[in-house]
């Protein structure tokens, strides 16, 4: 494989050539009668970080696995080095330098760091022949080390955040010698805070000649690290250009097929009588003196830093925890003792922002998963009516246009975008006139967004009342038809959808002044 000179600087001058990891030429993938992967070209080089974007299904992870050694490709060729190789597993890849981290990472929560970085790999030994604990647990700390991370190396995977998980995974790889580290969704779970250390230990990476491949839908981290970006559809490759020469309304058409305004939908529509009221709402520790109200057809974004209570807030009114203080009204009465079930019969539902510990059950079907909410409803004498549980899901896969899967597969076969339509069929089935949506897109790809910003719109319209939290500014501001900010658990400020802009919303969820934001920026979530 020829080296290649791909690297630009940011003023459009070529940088030092840079020889090339790994290339697939033509690599085609079939699942059955299925062609996942059509025709791909694609190639990383040392030191950069090659961004991969697209739907979700539009082949990202399967053209990856052929260069991991988790799929062997039906036609077509993967060159390591130059060398056409062929690996017939995922360890013969590592051995050749390349690493795979998928987004649900393969890490073993009981076991110790040290341990976690030595699985599947020869271990040291002692002149008896037994575990060589010390030799393990110095070559964790210089793997940990070389990305500048310092970490207890004894202790479980499980006592660490998501962002240190991450750490440890990318550890594991390094500690092979890696040339080549694909990275699945690696910020998909973490914060902006545990995003900036990933970034860190990505710049240290490339620094030192690892090559990056970078598969993610949040496009603004993708302009701010990559190199390249390579743009898959449907299985086929679309583009492959500098970053320098592409901005987000270029890449957003090149994925989807239409222009980024035409993402979000958002109609005007007739709102009607309050459906869900606050009044001094209080929960000690997480927010204090809320006075809130959402109308019927009505869309109120409630923006805020993490740490400002917004999670917390809905999980109270959805009855998940108790209140301190202060009232919630529904449909002007006021409500004591709320519960999730009461919470339910009032007309009021939850989309939790953890979707996968939240609000599914993963190896239950797809169908199970959609008909949660309405067991009451579909059960007799203990037993669960199967034909109306299949009409229910089928019901409504369809109009979600939920893809990728049958009614009866395990929900965790699907997409993430697939995944939270699953979600909102839950709430949906249930029939609420209350939505209260925590982070509804998070993790899903554009063309996903696109529809689940219709569904909301549509809801809208047929006169339910939305509560959306979104830390995605442009969301809020699409969205929205009134935008509540919290800062520090309490409302820092309201504003009409004419009168909200970015500068207003990052200056009352910082405490700034409007024209102060743009150094707290950063910290947005």
């Amino acid at each position: 494989m020829a080296s290649a000179d791909n690297g630009m600087n940011g003023d459009g001058s070529t940088s030092v050539e840079r020889v090339g990891i790994f290339a697939l030429s033509g690599a085609t993938k079939r699942f059955g009668g299925v062609v996942a992967v059509d025709g791909v070209d694609f190639d990383l080089l040392e030191g950069e970080v090659h961004a991969l974007v697209g739907e979700n299904g539009a082949g990202k992870s399967t053209l990856m696995k052929m260069v991991g050694g988790v799929h062997a490709p039906d036609e077509g060729s993967v060159e390591v080095g130059g060398e056409a190789v062929s690996f017939a597993s995922p360890g013969e890849a590592e051995g050749a330098g390349i690493a795979m981290i998928p987004q649900e990472l393969d890490l073993f929560p009981e076991l110790t760091i040290a341990e976690n970085l030595f699985v599947g790999r020869k271990r040291p030994r002692t002149r008896w022949g037994g575990m060589d604990w010390k030799t393990m647990k110095e070559e964790a700390r210089r793997s940990l080390g070389s990305m500048g991370v310092s970490l207890d190396v004894g202790a479980t995977v499980k006592q660490l955040s998501t962002a240190n998980r991450q750490i440890v995974a990318i550890a594991r790889a390094l500690l092979g010698d890696a040339k080549a580290v694909i990275m699945d969704e690696p910020t998909a779970s973490l914060t902006e805070r545990e995003a900036e250390k990933l970034f860190e230990v990505i710049a240290d990476l490339t620094a030192s000649g690892v090559g990056v491949v970078y598969i993610s839908h949040r496009l603004e981290e993708v302009f701010r690290i990559s190199d390249r970006i390579t743009v898959m559809r449907d299985g086929r490759h679309i583009k492959t250009a500098p970053t320098s020469d592409l901005d987000s309304d270029e890449l957003v058409r090149l994925m989807v097929g239409r222009e980024l305004k035409e993402l979000f939908s958002r109609s005007r529509h007739e709102t009607g009588d309050i459906a869900l009221e606050t009044r001094g709402l209080t929960r000690e520790g997480e927010f204090e003196d809320v006075d809130l109200t959402v109308r019927r057809g009505e869309v109120v974004g409630l923006a805020g830093l993490i740490g400002a209570g917004r999670t917390e807030l809905a999980q109270t009114l959805f009855g998940l925890h108790k209140a301190d203080a202060g009232e919630i009204r529904i449909d002007g009465e006021a409500v004591k003792s709320l519960s999730p079930q009461k919470a339910m019969e009032k007309g009021i539902f939850y989309v939790p922002e953890e979707r996968k510990s939240q609000g599914l059950i993963s190896p239950f079907p797809i169908s199970a998963n959609i008909t949660l909410s309405i067991l009451d409803r579909i059960c007799r004498m203990g037993f669960v009516k199967r034909g109306r549980e299949r009409e229910t899901a089928e019901r409504f896969a369809a109009s979600l246009s939920i893809r990728g899967a049958g009614m009866d597969d395990p929900v965790s076969r699907l997409s993430g975008g697939n995944q939270q339509k699953v979600v909102l069929a839950k709430s949906l089935a249930r029939e609420p006139s209350v939505l209260l949506l925590d982070e509804p897109t998070r993790g899903v790809d554009v063309g996903a967004k696109s529809e689940i910003y219709r569904l909301i719109d549509d809801l809208a319209g047929e006169g339910k009342a939305v509560l959306l939290i979104s830390s995605e500014l442009e969301e809020i501001l699409s969205m929205s038809d009134r935008i509540v900010v919290m800062r520090e658990g309490k409302v820092s400020g309201e504003f009409e959808r004419s009168e909200a802009d970015q500068e207003k919303i990052m200056a009352a969820a910082t405490g700034t002044k409007a024209g102060q934001t743009a150094e707290v920026r950063e910290e947005r979530t």
